[in-house]
């Protein structure tokens, strides 16, 4: 399941002391900084995310426990995994928004890359960009098998409320599920390895920059 191990966080700093005047370091500071803010909402989501796919997945323990015979009780517990991951939805779609804004406010940083006097500044400026969007198309993935992953597993319940549900059908759709969770994991890992690397060449920018930052 996703919470097994869903993101590393941005990055944050403070600024402590900065040049006289607003730089164009200090300029994408701000826009950096505001960004990280931005994705709290994102953060927000990953408990009561979580929280949700453990209610569903002890629906499934306790639909998995019951006979053909209990057919009742299987229907009420794949109707209440349904609503789960529907309210699961809701909070993925607040985590999207909360990506999108962020990198929007992050891309502002683009158009102050070629004020910066400094060289070396400049092309750890331009690859923490790339990183970046790297980071950024590595969520939309994430995102889109999630989404999938829901798509599959309402599937799933909706074969269980089947009373004449044959076993091939079950296995072949409980297959697709487990491919897509694993799928989930190998897109996950790839966000936080993106995140990671997005932490360091910030970081690696903000030591080059006359400003004296400090970290969370």
């Amino acid at each position: 399941m996703r919470y097994k191990s869903i993101i590393l966080l941005l990055l944050s700093a403070f600024l402590l002391v900065a040049c006289s005047g607003e730089s164009t370091e200090e300029l994408m500071y701000q826009h950096m900084e505001e960004s990280v803010k931005l994705e709290s909402e994102f953060v927000a989501q990953q408990q009561p995310l979580s929280e949700l796919e453990q209610t569903e997945q002890g629906l499934y323990q306790e639909i998995s426990e019951l006979s053909a015979d209990e057919f009742d009780q299987i229907n009420e517990l794949a109707k209440a995994a349904i609503e789960s991951i529907e309210q699961r939805r809701v909070h993925i779609e607040a985590e999207l928004s909360s990506i999108e804004a962020s990198k929007t406010e992050f891309d502002q940083v683009k158009s102050l890359i070629e004020d910066l006097e400094d060289d070396d500044l400049k092309v750890v400026a331009v690859e923490m960009v790339d990183v970046m969007e790297e980071r950024y198309q590595a969520y939309l993935t994430l995102h889109e098998a999630y989404q999938i992953s829901l798509d599959y597993d309402i599937e799933l319940y909706e074969l269980l409320q089947k009373e004449d549900l044959e076993e091939p059908e079950f296995t072949a759709q409980i297959e697709k599920v487990n491919t897509q969770y694993q799928e989930i994991i190998d897109t996950n890992i790839a966000f936080n390895e993106a995140t990671e690397a997005f932490n360091t060449i910030k970081r690696e920018f903000y030591d080059l920059t006359d400003l004296n930052i400090t970290y969370k």
